[in-house]
């Protein structure tokens, strides 16, 4: 996996767990961290998006890539 699949997923990661405090705790750590409606907090939901959509060809790559 590249580098760039890896930086994805991390970012993919974050905003599962930050989805994942809005659902249980109702706790949004992105904008307690950036504030509400601020260029961070944009710029960071964008990045996760963005991120979302680049790591959609993982899901047409083998699992295994490993050659003999």
């Amino acid at each position: 996996m590249n580098t760039l699949y890896k930086v994805c997923l991390t970012l993919i990661i974050i905003g599962a767990i930050n989805w994942g405090m809005i659902g249980l705790f109702n706790v949004n750590l992105v904008t307690l961290l950036f504030g509400e409606d601020s260029v961070l907090t944009n710029i960071v939901y964008a990045l996760v998006g963005i991120s979302g959509l680049i790591c959609t060809g993982l899901l047409l790559k083998p699992l295994d890539e490993h050659h003999a």
